[in-house]
């Protein structure tokens, strides 16, 4: 496997990728790698020649009383493990790489509307820092196709409309997201959670199980999946939820009454101490149409 640090580095990997007739997927990480990041390396394998993966802790992205300062870093183990999983590179530049003007250097992705809803009112620049990250990311390593997880399904929608929007000939790629035994959604951050937590913290996939099935059952309020959820939490006296929403799944809008073909997120964040974990689960409403987060 190729180490690339530089840019330079990365352009000059894509070319001879290109000049040689193969197809380049690019998986963007933040390292601390856990099995859901190998599965996108998997993923990744599966719909091309070449595989990129990044790992990069974006500081634009945390707000000032987030926890960059401690999120997880494994360098040396996370180019082991994608070695094992068939990554045919790693670019992990420095932030200076990155940044070149500096972390503040003026040029951002406006997210529009996208991040009114879910996470974004809760940690404000977020998304815009993902969005620009990606977008550096995605010219440095110039990809056929990027591949992301569905765990963060506001992060792929904004992802995904800023590549179509800007005209960008890439593929932004979306896969299920890779549960514990006991359906907690694999996350850097569950290294986080004391043993008591860890063991409640199952509930918020329970909540959105729950919730999936209420749909498929006949379920249309928005309001009463959203009790419903809060209802499932609150029976877990460790979790604090943060919000429970339902939102269309291509324009992550609030939905009040669903109707039949919808595809909609139910979504959740909750905090574990001071581990904070989001979930969501995609559910069609019966009589489906063509999915809303169809490549």
């Amino acid at each position: 496997m190729d180490l690339l640090t530089t840019v330079a580095q990365a352009h000059g990997a894509a070319r001879a990728a290109r000049t040689a007739g193969r197809r380049i997927a690019l998986v963007p990480t933040m390292g601390a790698l856990h099995d859901g990041h190998l599965a996108l390396v998997a993923e990744a394998r599966r719909r091309a020649d070449v595989v990129v993966a990044s790992v990069f802790v974006n500081p634009t992205q945390f707000g000032p009383t987030e926890d960059f300062a401690r999120y997880p870093r494994d360098a040396d183990g996370d180019a082991a493990k994608l070695a094992r999983a068939g990554a045919d590179a790693l670019f992990a530049p420095s932030v200076e790489e990155v940044y070149p003007l500096g972390k503040e250097e003026g040029v951002w992705v406006d997210v529009g509307g996208l991040d009114r809803h879910l996470c974004g009112p809760f940690r404000p620049g977020h998304f815009r820092g993902v969005a620009t990250v990606v977008a550096k990311l995605l010219h440095a390593c110039t990809p056929d196709v990027a591949v992301f997880g569905l765990k963060d399904v506001q992060q792929f929608v904004i992802l995904r409309r800023m590549a179509r929007a800007l005209l960008w000939p890439v593929e932004i790629a979306g896969m299920e997201t890779v549960r514990e035994a006991d359906g907690l959604a694999l996350s850097s951050r569950n290294a986080y959670l004391g043993a008591s937590e860890r063991a409640q913290a199952a509930v918020l996939s329970r909540a959105l199980f729950e919730a999936r099935a209420a749909v498929e059952g006949g379920e249309r309020r928005g309001q009463a999946l959203v009790e419903a959820v809060r209802a499932r939490v609150a029976t877990a006296p460790l979790a604090r939820l943060q919000y429970a929403e339902v939102v269309e799944a291509g324009t992550l809008q609030p939905v009040s009454r669903l109707a039949p073909g919808q595809e909609i997120v139910v979504a959740l964040a909750a905090y574990f101490g001071t581990t904070r974990l989001i979930d969501n689960v995609l559910v069609r409403v019966p009589d489906a149409a063509p999915s809303a987060l169809a490549a």
